[in-house]
């Protein structure tokens, strides 16, 4: 049994994670693991996550986790970002989500706070509160990143503009990179120092699993999901042409086109999805998408992380056709798992992205190898270790205070 004072210190162990969400659903989703991940079975723990996903709301989030919506930017085909709804200066939307930021750590008074990818935030919005936490000594700060994120090359330019690296130098108390560092270090090619790099742990990916029961076919189907979808229309197009162009083509397909591919494109396939005689289905968003990747005998996907993980996770064979603008982070992602064994990759470089290709990536998805074969269960620690590291630091925060 808990002492009345140990209860108290335990019940003060507080976790944010900060998720920027200005394109796609990956930065949310991995956020919303890792928080589900940290307070799952422990009554005293309880985590915010403060997030700019416009489709935050549409998720179910488990007791002792909530979250935050920061104001929403849009990026541009340029690579600029206007406010998403409010009509103020990129700017001005930049400082109010600053504030909102620091306002809701100085209420909060996490013991740890996780950021996802960027190190000093979106525009530098992070800067002011990872200085006041530095200040103040009570919160331990944790960079979170993904197993890939750019090329070498392109990644170091993007972190000196940032100043990503100081940031990750000086403010930091650790690095978490939710991978493998025999699948890929995403930090090569950055000047990072022995004395950082002695600071990261590599924890493996993070396994997911069912959590909320969802209908699925009772026949066989494969599941086709470009995650958030904003940039899925090729792929999702190209499958859909397997369909039209053969029309014995097995297993059928569920869709979901994800909350970011809308209007008119979203029209013009649902047009098409109706002319195939139930032999595809389509929805716009799945919040429970674990299921259908549970039911589904193979998928057919993009290269995010998150669809990555839960490939690995399902243990279903994949076609992966990875997008390769504006970043490679996809690609380099689905080339190793191809040469580890783990999954196909639907390559415009090598195979060309064909109807007739992927009609023949469709039929053999069911024969396909499972990414078990070779050897996924042995890279998919993730949620363990996170757990195991965040808990050693806020133990050591109620030890030191």
């Amino acid at each position: 049994m808990l002492s009345q004072a140990s209860r108290a210190a335990v019940s003060s162990r507080r976790v944010m994670l900060y998720s920027h969400d200005t394109f796609g659903l990956g930065h949310l989703r991995r956020s919303r693991a890792i928080a589900t991940a940290l307070t799952e079975g422990d009554p005293y723990a309880s985590a915010i996550i403060l997030t700019g996903s416009p489709v935050a709301g549409r998720f179910t989030f488990p007791e002792r986790v909530d979250h935050i919506r920061l104001p929403g930017v849009t990026k541009l085909s340029d690579g600029t970002y206007i406010s998403q709804t409010l009509g103020l200066s990129i700017d001005d939307t930049t400082s109010l989500r600053a504030g909102l930021i620091q306002s809701a750590v100085e209420r909060y008074e996490p013991d740890l706070l996780i950021v996802d990818k960027e190190p000093t935030g979106f525009r530098g919005e992070l800067l002011p509160t990872l200085e006041y936490l530095r200040m103040r000594g009570r919160t331990h700060t944790v960079l979170g990143l993904r197993d890939v994120l750019d090329e070498p090359e392109i990644l170091a330019a993007e972190w000196a503009r940032k100043g990503a690296v100081a940031a990750t130098e000086n403010l930091y108390d650790e690095i978490w990179v939710y991978g493998v560092k025999d699948v890929y270090d995403p930090t090569r090619g950055l000047p990072l120092s022995e004395k950082t790099r002695a600071r990261m742990h590599w924890t493996g990916y993070l396994r997911r699993q069912v959590t909320d029961a969802s209908d699925t076919p009772t026949t066989p189907y494969i599941l086709v999901t470009p995650g958030g979808g904003g940039d899925g229309a090729a792929m999702v197009s190209l499958v859909l042409s397997a369909y039209e162009q053969d029309p014995d083509l097995k297993p059928d397909a569920v869709l979901i086109y994800g909350p970011f591919l809308s209007g008119d494109v979203r029209d013009a396939f649902d047009a098409r999805v109706a002319k195939l005689g139930g032999r595809v289905t389509a929805v716009g968003f799945e919040s429970r998408i674990e299921a259908l990747f549970a039911g589904a005998v193979g998928v057919v996907c993009m290269g995010g992380y998150n669809t990555f993980c839960e490939v690995l996770s399902f243990d279903k064979p994949a076609v992966i056709m990875p997008r390769t603008k504006p970043r490679l982070e996809q690609w380099i992602r689905a080339s190793r798992a191809e040469d580890l064994g783990l999954v196909r990759m639907l390559d415009e470089r090598r195979l060309g992205n064909t109807t007739e290709a992927m009609i023949a990536a469709i039929r053999a998805l069911p024969d396909q190898p499972k990414p078990s074969e070779a050897g996924a269960d042995g890279l998919l620690d993730g949620l363990e270790v996170v757990k195991a590291r965040a808990a050693a630091l806020m133990a050591k925060d109620h030890v030191d205070g």
